[in-house]
């Protein structure tokens, strides 16, 4: 972790400790994970909603706290995973139970199949085989229902386990998912910068990093509202989206910032992309949609960097993010590069970068 992030962090920590002491809510995880949440702004919805409530001029009480926690922090994935799984239990149950029965019709046949063979070894009346004859339709339909059941079971288990990995893969595309923007959320990013730095380092192919932060979004939704801050917010993640392609990977770093990871791609590649972007997003005017006001434009600014076979993910980060302080310092709206910068290690390392 960078200066920067650490920074950023523990500003973002010192924040929800401070509403929890305010409240009065107890220091639980869960309340620290929620305050925690609502001070880095990543989750609109929660932070509406807790707006709302200091708008009143109430603090959100423990019984509350737990109810925002339940509705918009704890996952679901976990109850979604402990459904399917109740429900393959009883399948896997239901087949086991056919099998054994199976086994026990099988081993009942061969009984009667022995019994019939030494009745038949013997001299026996034409009443006795037809006896005989009667009783082993009787078991070889016993055994072929039994057989019919168990192919039954065999073909609902079959079409659950396909149920099962269609419900698994929805599962992990949400996780993976930042809710508000739909594009690929931190843990997405993490994974797919890990993945991206591995195979560069195995290839010796380039790979570029482009950090991007909202310009002004602060102020922009502390005047027309935390709706409209959203709007903005997935125009600027569809927009990213839009000017990507193939393996690249677009995702929401956190509040106003989004991430690009660009495979493949060089620096001067990595730029014009930046470029685009940078470009597409001033040229769109927003609209309030109740009103249909003119709120003007967004900008946003961009920080490059490009792989180094001595990085970690964190110092590639860290270089994209100075690169992004940069362009910041610069004017805002514009874009960054390691190649821009005369001295990278001239700049500065720690500070929240300006909003």
């Amino acid at each position: 972790m960078s200066d920067h992030e650490f920074t950023r962090a523990l500003g973002y920590a010192n924040a929800a400790l401070e509403l929890l002491k305010k409240s009065s809510i107890p220091p639980y995880p869960q309340f620290y994970e929620l305050l925690y949440t609502y001070a880095t702004g990543v989750n609109p919805s929660l932070n509406h909603r807790i707006n709302a409530i200091f708008a009143t001029g109430n603090s959100p009480s423990a019984s509350l706290a737990e109810t925002l926690y339940n509705e918009f922090l704890k996952s679901d994935v976990n109850d979604r995973m402990s459904t399917v799984s109740e429900r393959m239990q009883v399948r896997i149950e239901a087949v086991h139970s056919a099998i054994d029965h199976a086994m026990t019709t099988a081993n009942a046949y061969s009984g009667s199949l022995q019994s019939a063979q030494g009745d038949l070894e013997r001299d026996i009346g034409p009443e006795a085989l037809k006896a005989l004859a009667t009783r082993l339709l009787a078991e070889t339909r016993r055994m072929q229902d039994t057989n019919r059941t168990l192919e039954q079971k065999l073909e609902a288990s079959r079409e659950d386990i396909a149920s099962l990995q269609r419900d698994l893969d929805d599962v992990r595309r949400e996780s993976l998912l930042d809710p508000l923007t739909k594009i690929a959320n931190r843990k997405s990013f993490d994974e797919g910068l890990r993945a991206g730095i591995a195979e560069a380092r195995q290839t010796g192919g380039p790979l570029c990093l482009i950090l991007i932060d909202i310009d002004h979004f602060k102020s922009f939704n502390d005047t027309y509202g935390h709706q409209t801050g959203d709007q903005v917010l997935r125009l600027v993640a569809m927009t990213i989206k839009s000017n990507i392609k193939g393996r690249d990977l677009a995702a929401r770093y956190g509040g106003e910032e989004f991430v690009a990871i660009l495979p493949n791609t060089d620096i001067n590649g990595a730029s014009i992309v930046a470029e685009n972007v940078r470009a597409a997003i001033h040229g769109k005017e927003l609209l309030k949609r109740s009103t249909n006001e003119k709120l003007g434009r967004i900008t946003a600014s961009f920080g490059i960097a490009a792989f180094r076979p001595s990085d970690t993910a964190g110092s590639l980060i860290e270089r994209a993010d100075r690169c992004l302080y940069a362009a910041k310092h610069a004017g805002r709206n514009c874009v960054v590069t390691e190649n821009t910068i005369t001295d990278l290690a001239e700049a500065p390392e720690t500070g929240v970068s300006a909003a």
